[in-house]
């Protein structure tokens, strides 16, 4: 089914802008939640998830009550939520393989919601911005297309991509908003800071720039953060980028050099060095099995290990 906004069937859309001119209703809410200041969350209630991430839960959940992510200069934040269960589920999108992922988010929702009589599933994006690539027109596009193709109803609330997530400061484009989170109990959708992006935080970036590709990863039933297990290949050769310049890793292993936030460069390089520390994952995941974390009373993950 295509995407519904305010309750009407929309034909696809070729571009932002063209979205936001057949809406303008759209572009006047992304306007007034990119201005809102950034809610900072208590890790106690927070699921973080990395690119190329996604996890679903529901209010019943006991271990998670916000969903959350950042970082996302061209990626995009994606949320589905269906009313009637209060199933929630975030993504965050890079554009590796969005016809694929976009299935799975749905699942991750519907799946959760068979029970419910009453709802509909709403859908929320932010992310991108006017990058000089159109690297996040793209994925856009992309992305409302994917779920123009789910034969769901799907009904879009929250808009704020690209074009109207994009400010320049300094004479560069940046986005207004580079993380959200939403509340699992309320659905409550925000832009959002995070000091905390864990657990096993180098291990997933390790992951996902390796060529992982999106990974649930939460179980839901059980209320455990499921890792793995993945693979990748020895590359010494990694250890080139430990001793660049920063502007080179940016022009280089960024997709938007100049919008980076500013812990970029260390996120990148303390993640090449795990990947050269661990050059095979055989002692990460023992017997080839996931590793586990449950929250623990204090509100903190703590990797758990099963028989």
């Amino acid at each position: 089914m295509p995407l519904f906004i305010h309750n009407k069937r929309i034909d696809r859309v070729n571009s932002t802008t063209e979205l936001f001119s057949r809406y303008p209703h759209l572009k006047e809410h992304a306007k007034q939640f990119a201005s809102r200041s950034p809610e900072p969350v208590d890790p106690k209630h927070l699921l973080y998830l990395q690119q190329r991430e996604f996890a679903a839960a529901t209010p019943a959940d006991n271990s998670v009550s916000v969903l959350g992510s950042d970082d996302a200069t061209t990626c995009h934040l994606v949320v589905l939520r269906h009313t009637g269960s209060g199933a929630t589920c975030l993504a965050h999108c890079d554009g590796s393989s969005t016809w694929t992922e976009v299935p799975l988010l749905v699942n991750a929702v519907t799946s959760r919601s068979n029970l419910a009589k009453e709802g509909r599933l709403e859908l929320h994006l932010v992310g991108g911005f006017d990058d000089d690539r159109k690297t996040s027109h793209s994925l856009s596009v992309n992305i409302l297309a994917a779920f123009q193709k789910q034969r769901e109803e799907i009904h879009l609330e929250t808009c704020c991509i690209t074009d109207v997530n994009d400010v320049i400061k300094e004479g560069t484009h940046r986005p207004l908003v580079y993380g959200i989170g939403v509340n699992v109990k309320t659905g409550h959708v925000f832009p959002a800071s995070f000091t905390f992006r864990g657990p096993a935080e180098e291990l997933r970036s390790a992951r996902t720039f390796s060529g992982g590709q999106m990974v649930e990863v939460y179980d839901s039933s059980r209320e455990l953060v499921k890792i793995g297990p993945c693979r990748w290949t020895p590359n010494n050769d990694m250890a080139f980028w430990l001793s660049q310049e920063d502007e080179t890793i940016l022009q280089y292993l960024s997709t938007s050099p100049y919008a980076e936030p500013p812990h970029f460069i260390q996120h990148i390089k303390s993640t090449i060095q795990f990947l050269l520390d661990h050059p095979t994952t055989d002692g990460l995941f023992p017997g080839g099995q996931p590793q586990f974390y449950r929250r623990t009373e204090e509100g903190e993950w703590k990797r758990i290990y099963q028989q």
